[in-house]
């Protein structure tokens, strides 16, 4: 967590490093990868991991999928990266202004809209902010980021290293403006 921080901080102050990025670490992860870490990101295009994280090769086990929402598919590659990879922090990464959270709220105010499977991820963290508060959207993104650290924090595939300590499952907002990560307790 502290190598994502400090990646992030020299994103921000425009201090790129860009790491494990030369042709000896690309030859050396041709033989196989063992990445420090997880991030459950975003697939917009603003928010790529490796950049705002300022890492190279072989540092990051990367999962992008619209609105960083954690299905079947998402939580078995996540497992795999724990368990045959050995990476024991998970980064669950929202952004401000998400394209996906803000169809899932508007889907929401149209109740008879069919929002596909894919805004309906979204569903739990639109509903339980509902009312509150601030803009619906903030608000929508992040419960969400806390519903999916809490969905992969319970899930039987991650449940127990998380209880043994062994896995730590974070989770950030990423803001588009200042490029800055915001930490999110898993519950506030």
């Amino acid at each position: 967590l502290k190598l994502l921080l400090e990646g992030n901080q020299r994103f921000v102050a425009g201090k790129l490093e860009h790491p494990n990025q030369t042709p000896a670490r690309r030859a050396e992860v041709a033989k196989g990868q063992h990445p420090f870490a997880a991030v459950l990101a975003c697939s917009d295009s603003r928010t790529p991991p490796e950049i705002i994280f300022d890492r190279g090769l072989g540092d990051l086990f990367v999962v992008r999928v619209a609105g960083n929402v954690a299905d079947r598919v998402v939580i078995e590659s996540l497992d795999y990266s724990v368990k045959h990879l050995g990476v024991r922090v998970v980064m669950v990464l929202g952004h401000r202004r998400c394209g996906a959270v803000i169809a899932a709220v508007e889907g929401h105010e149209e109740e008879e809209k069919d929002v596909g499977p894919m805004l309906k991820e979204l569903d739990p963290a639109v509903a339980a902010t509902k009312g509150m508060p601030g803009d619906p959207v903030e608000n929508a993104v992040r419960a969400n980021v806390r519903l999916v650290m809490l969905n992969l924090a319970t899930s039987s595939e991650l449940r127990a290293m998380v209880i043994s300590g062994e896995l730590k499952i974070v989770g950030g907002i990423y803001d588009l403006d200042t490029g800055t990560i915001e930490m999110l307790r898993a519950k506030e």
